[in-house]
């Protein structure tokens, strides 16, 4: 695996080129959010997708698949959203929250046939400037972890996806919890797990 090491949130130029370069090589990378650290891939590489969900043991036709995109913008090109649902994002994204909208057509084989897709804009520069050279989304599952140490020190995470995934962005300490969970595929969204910041509505 290899490592590339950032500070305070501050990737460089060559480091994102060589980030987008693995993930359209159908690559899987290990990158820190505003939330925890995460396993990712690119959301349309259907290969891709797939060695991500061995990875995570999660079979993707059971398990809400979720994206990251750098802004509303692009949420907009795959996932179905009202003018409420709009404010709500433009309010409080960047940010740790994850919104369930309906999924539109563009999405990738993997979300075939799904209903309902996670969108989340990380508060995470480096996570936004990836995503805007690759020019689409990254599927995102947050990281599995043996105890906190290993959720939250960058060295031991390394230690424990050295072999499982192709390159890592090495960042600040993670966090433990995880972004909230608003669906927004209903009349009034519903918050269906809390996260570290309240949802501003």
């Amino acid at each position: 695996m290899e490592s590339l090491t950032i500070y305070n949130d501050k990737i460089a130029d060559n480091q994102v080129e060589k980030v987008v370069e693995t993930l359209k090589d159908g690559g899987i990378i290990l990158l820190p959010t505003d939330t925890l650290y995460a396993v990712a891939c690119d959301a349309l590489n259907p290969k891709a997708i797939e060695k991500v969900c061995k990875l995570k043991g999660i079979n993707p036709e059971k398990t809400n698949l979720s994206i990251l995109c750098d802004d509303i913008s692009m949420v907009s090109d795959y996932a179905k959203f009202d003018n409420y649902a709009f404010k709500l994002m433009k309010e409080n994204t960047p940010g740790p929250f994850t919104f369930l909208f309906r999924a539109a057509s563009s999405l990738p084989r993997a979300f075939k046939g799904r209903k309902t897709v996670g969108v989340r804009i990380p508060d995470n520069e480096s996570v936004k400037k990836i995503i805007e050279l690759l020019g689409n989304p990254l599927l995102s599952t947050s990281i599995v972890y043996k105890d906190e140490d290993y959720g939250i020190n960058p060295d031991l995470i390394e230690e424990e996806y050295d072999s499982r995934v192709d390159l890592m962005i090495k960042g600040e300490e993670g966090r433990l919890q995880p972004s909230a969970i608003v669906d927004c595929t209903g009349a009034q969204p519903e918050i269906i797990r809390e996260g570290p910041l309240d949802l501003s509505i």
